[in-house]
């Protein structure tokens, strides 16, 4: 018998439906190919039934700017990880995002202070020409690669257009790494510039990284410049380090110079991002230019129905993929929202005040955000008039369904929410949401466009109600091209293709519903098995995140006595202790929204959580 499903929380509207992006996206492939897609669920077969139809027709749709167009849009190969798309194919990144050179407003910076900066869409293709004119003038060139140590602003922005535009590479780190986390990231893909800042602030404090930057301009021998972004929070930023420092407000060229954007391969490198493991250094994942952008650009125009009349803010740094992932909304022409600090500071409703202030359509934040947020008994919905407001988003990890409860009962009962989630190894969404379906609660609407996704057992078998192995059966745009200095791919391969033959298996525990719909239980290598049994740590945050004395707890499982015992750890508020009448009530709250099996054998009250770059709590490390 069948599970019933959860309660519909939220309809699209029959009438907007058929004014939305991807409404008209299918209407043209069923004139064209004479179909009848009637559904999401008709047109995502047809996606992954005929994929090399479906990427050439958006490609089209997308009206994404090409130097040269390919002549073949899908290369077969008998190994999945070195299929390509769109060989023969040349465009610039950059070209496609710059597309719109008006007054409209292109990038709104704020943060904690309420600083304030912002530029045109004209003002922005100036800027871009200013900084590329200078980092030609210095020598860099296609496939160089370009740093930054930056700030989620606008000047960050300005220097990854500029640098895609020469055809190089970029990468960056936000400035809350540790020096020896930069350094175990740059120091593989030496890079000839660095754009850094000398300061950041967050929860009211100021940071100066003079001593990070020397140590990194005496470790990085690569480094021919170093580019300081202005200081916005008082002091010399060329204090500390001299010799190779520009200052971004000098950066010119020999001459005035003229955007030529650099006719990149589909398949060329245009980001490295890092996967964050727990052992060694880094990996560093190597994203393609087009790759990127075709794949944005889908979840931009036709799972977001993103527009040139919205204002998209995502709460990010320069470290996590979903800074690139905004950024790429340049390419529909909206407005973006950056905003640097902490998401609770000066006030714990800041980021709600934003919505109001800047006219934010879509506001994408963590299933963090929202949860600390319903902890803090935020409702915005009474405190504010978030008139702009048509859609949330949320990634990071696996979103509750308390925390959907959340977002319709104090954000607002109007917005779609859409839980995302994919990874930076893939740099987008594997499931995520549609404007064509209902969302259910605690429940992600559908898997992407294009993506052949599946969950398997232990055998490899597709199964459906039962939790497994995510995995994607067909390449796709987005698959990395690789790993940097991993010439032959044997550390790609067994990070991805080594569980089942033939599919990238993606590392998260989850399932696929009867209704399509897509729940994420956690990470595949966190997953607890006690006396045989697997858990999600997911299932096991959910229940703990409804008792109001835990601020945060982090599970893992430990090997014991030839078992495996779950370990909760537990972040109290502030004055709380735990005694034996709370450890009873986590564990009665386990025992009946989960099962006998959830229930942790020690629990523990910590003073703090440890948590990876991109704000995840860090289960593996902690194990």
């Amino acid at each position: 018998m069948s599970e019933a499903a959860p309660e519909i929380l939220w309809q699209p509207d029959a009438a907007a439906m058929n004014d939305t992006q991807m409404a008209q996206f299918m209407q043209q492939l069923n004139s064209k190919y004479s179909c009848e897609l009637q559904s999401y669920e008709d047109l995502h077969q047809w996606s992954v039934h005929n994929k090399a139809d479906f990427w050439a027709e958006f490609f089209t749709f997308a009206q994404i700017v090409y130097q040269h167009k390919s002549t073949e849009t899908y290369s077969a190969h008998q190994n999945l990880w070195q299929e390509r798309w769109f060989n023969g194919c040349r465009l610039n990144y950059t070209e496609n995002l710059l597309r719109w050179r008006d007054d409209k407003l292109a990038l709104r910076f704020f943060d904690e202070q309420r600083n304030t900066q912002q530029l045109s869409y004209a003002q922005l293709y100036a800027e871009v020409s200013r900084v590329a004119g200078w980092m030609q003038s210095t020598g860099i060139v296609a496939g160089n690669r370009v740093a930054g140590f930056a700030a989620n602003r606008i000047e960050t922005i300005v220097a990854m257009l500029a640098t895609a535009s020469l055809g190089a590479i970029w990468s960056s780190c936000s400035p809350d790494f540790g020096v020896n986390g930069i350094l175990d990231r740059f120091t593989q893909i030496e890079p000839k510039l660095l754009f850094a800042v000398s300061s950041h602030l967050y929860a009211g404090k100021v940071n100066r990284h003079a001593a990070t930057l020397t140590k990194l301009s005496e470790q990085l021998p690569s480094l021919q410049h170093i580019v300081l972004l202005p200081e916005l929070y008082g002091g010399d930023e060329r204090a500390s380090i001299e010799g190779r420092v520009k200052r971004w407000q000098d950066l010119k060229g020999e001459a005035e110079y003229v955007l030529d954007f650099y006719p990149a391969a589909f398949n060329d490198p245009l980001f490295i991002m890092y996967s964050s493991g727990t052992t060694g250094v880094p990996k560093c994942i190597v994203h393609s230019v087009g790759g990127t952008l075709i794949q944005h650009r889908k979840e931009h125009m036709l799972h977001v129905d993103l527009k040139r009349s919205d204002v998209l803010f995502y709460f990010t740094t320069c470290g996590w993929m979903m800074w690139n992932w905004l950024v790429s909304g340049l390419a529909s022409g909206a407005t973006l929202i950056l905003y640097d600090g902490s998401p609770f500071h000066p006030k714990p409703d800041t980021l709600f005040d934003l919505v109001d202030e800047a006219g934010i359509s879509v506001f994408g934040v963590s299933a963090k955000f929202i949860s600390a947020a319903a902890k803090a008994d935020l409702k915005p919905m009474h405190t504010h008039k978030l008139q702009s407001l048509r859609a949330v988003l949320s990634t990071g990890s696996p979103l509750s369904a308390e925390g959907f409860d959340y977002v319709y009962q104090a954000v607002s009962e109007k917005v779609a929410l859409q839980s995302i989630s994919g990874g930076t190894d893939i740099i987008s969404c594997f499931v995520l949401g549609s404007p064509l379906l209902p969302v259910y609660r605690g429940e992600i609407q559908c898997a992407g466009l294009g993506m052949d996704v599946a969950v398997f057992n232990d055998k490899g078998e597709a199964v459906i109600g039962i939790k497994g192995e995510l995995v994607c059966r067909q390449s796709f745009p987005s698959m990395p091209v690789g790993f940097w200095n991993d010439d032959n791919q044997e550390k790609y391969r067994a990070a991805y293709f080594s569980r089942f033959a033939g599919v990238w298996t993606h590392g998260d525990y989850a399932e696929q519903t009867q209704r399509n719909t897509w729940i994420i239980y956690g990470r595949s290598d966190t997953v607890l098995n006690p006396g045989g049994v697997r858990i999600g740590t997911a299932e096991i945050y959910r229940q703990v995140e409804q008792l109001p004395e835990i601020i945060e707890a982090i599970v893992i499982g430990q090997q014991w006595q030839d078992d495996v015992r779950v370990v909760l750890f537990v972040r109290l508020a502030p004055g709380l202790t735990l005694d034996a009448e709370l450890q009873g009530r986590i564990r009665q709250t386990i025992r009946h929204g989960a099962s006998p099996r959830h229930v942790p054998a020690v629990i523990a009250q910590v003073q703090d959580i440890p948590r990876t770059l991109s704000g995840k709590i860090a289960e593996t490390a902690v194990r």
